[in-house]
């Protein structure tokens, strides 16, 4: 079978310097995946017989910990060039097997193309991934002689003549294993960065009179690659243009499709409005009717059917219930559950609480590692004093306790169902039974005292 004299070896070690970053220009998100994944998982989809991934220890350091499929790591500890790391992924793989060689900042390739490039090698030595383009500046061009395929020419190294081709090569190609080794033992450098270019090996397979084919790409776009920021920008554009064009074929309403961005999957249900500005981040479930305001960011979340999210909210990893309403202007955060029918308003910020049905939290407060039961309301300016300074204490009230503004309890702490807290409470011992609880506070008033706008003093009698 095909997969099974297939290796795909994906050149992912260059140090990407106009990138201007610390990051490694492979590891860059574009979609809510790093480059290369999206490379990788093209990869993957063809079922070859292996991957081999040249790359960094920096690289495989950060990679290996997420990816779930297998590849052989093979690190370029100096970049010589393209032609040097497939000479080091060489001994990886035999002489009869197929080779085909991907790069790691190509993101857009397709499975559809590489099954195009196994076809073209069926009836030649070497098969080219080339595409005529209307601006190649920055690409080699692919120089032929009488239709027939006899070199690439940098695009660096390339005469105003041959600056006029339009014809460019992609670097992807596909070839016998044994060739292969072959033509790279024979690559000189004797260019102008003294790099083993692996695009002297057309010319090399040509002196040796094979058969090289080249094959067009599905999309013209699979061949861009990104260099710099401002090539990883347009090709965000270009993924979000299109996450959104099948959202919204799928049913989904985006109020402004220009100012939304998903960075992840999102599984769905009907009749969801999204509104302007919002990015969805990881993995998100909105069930059915779900609507989501202006300026919202959610991330890895579960939101179930008819629940709204008010304007300039912020989600992370939190599951909320059906028939809620949040925000505006609200912060949930790690591990919290809301369930049915919970209202949080203005200014909360949620933590690792469980919120029972029908309870609501309205106006500017801090729930911190709660557990909050059924139909009970938090008045303004409540808090939990979760932390210490050392460890995160658990706050737990029953059902259908009344919380008045501007309450503090102190954790660790618990609160019976059926309680009563007067606004301005200082709560620091458990309350077991249900009661009315507050500090005894003394008000004083001092005679003779007028508030001034230009100055405070006072009266005289």
């Amino acid at each position: 079978m095909l997969k099974n004299k297939t290796t795909v070896i994906i050149l992912a070690a260059g140090k990407g310097l106009r990138m201007q970053s610390n990051c490694p220009k492979v590891l860059h998100t574009l979609g809510g995946k790093t480059i290369l994944e999206h490379v990788l998982n093209t990869a993957k989809s063809i079922q070859p017989k292996k991957i081999i991934l040249v790359c960094t220890k920096y690289i495989k350091k950060i990679l290996s910990k997420n990816q779930d499929f297998s590849i052989e790591w093979v690190i370029q500890k100096q970049q010589k060039g393209t032609g040097d790391a497939i000479i080091i992924a060489s001994k990886n793989f035999s002489d009869n097997e197929n080779i085909i060689v991907l790069y790691g900042d190509m993101p857009f390739i397709s499975n559809k193309s590489i099954k195009k490039l196994q076809e073209s090698k069926k009836k030649s030595n070497l098969s080219l991934l080339t595409s005529n383009i209307e601006n190649p500046e920055g690409y080699g061009r692919v120089f032929r002689k009488n239709g027939k395929v006899i070199s690439i020419i940098e695009d660096k190294c390339a005469n105003s003549k041959e600056k006029l081709i339009k014809e460019v090569y992609s670097g992807t190609f596909i070839t016998n294993g044994k060739d292969l080794k072959r033509w790279l033992l024979k690559i000189n450098q004797n260019n102008i960065n003294q790099e083993i270019r692996a695009t002297d090996i057309v010319y090399l397979a040509y002196l040796e009179g094979n058969t090289i084919k080249t094959v067009e790409p599905s999309n013209c776009k699979e061949i861009l690659g990104i260099n710099n920021q401002l090539q990883l920008s347009i090709l965000e554009k270009i993924v979000q243009k299109e996450i959104t064009k099948n959202l919204m074929i799928a049913g989904i309403r985006l109020k402004d499709p220009y100012h939304f961005n998903l960075r992840g999957t999102l599984k769905h249900g009907k009749n969801i409005e999204i509104d302007t500005g919002v990015i969805l981040e990881g993995n998100i479930v909105l069930g059915d009717d779900v609507k989501i305001g202006a300026g919202c960011i959610i991330k890895n979340s579960i939101i179930n059917n008819k629940s709204q999210i008010q304007e300039y909210t912020i989600i992370e990893n939190v599951k909320i219930g059906k028939n809620c309403i949040i925000g505006p202007f609200c912060h949930l955060r790690n591990n919290t559950i809301l369930n049915n029918e919970t209202h949080i308003g203005n200014f909360v910020e949620i933590k690792d609480s469980i919120i029972e049905k029908k309870t609501k939290i309205k106006h500017l407060s801090y729930i911190g590692n709660s557990e909050i039961g059924s139909r009970v309301n938090i008045g303004a300016g409540s808090i939990t004093c979760n932390y210490d300074g050392y460890k995160k204490s658990k706050t737990i009230i029953g059902d259908n306790v009344f919380i008045g503004s501007n309450t503090e309890l102190i954790a660790p702490i618990k609160i019976s169902k059926n309680t009563t807290i007067a606004a301005g409470t200082t709560v620091i011992k458990n309350v077991d039974k249900p009661c009315l609880v507050y500090n005894t506070k003394e008000q004083k008033n001092k005679e003779n005292w007028i508030y001034s706008n230009k100055n405070i003093k006072k009266t005289t009698s």
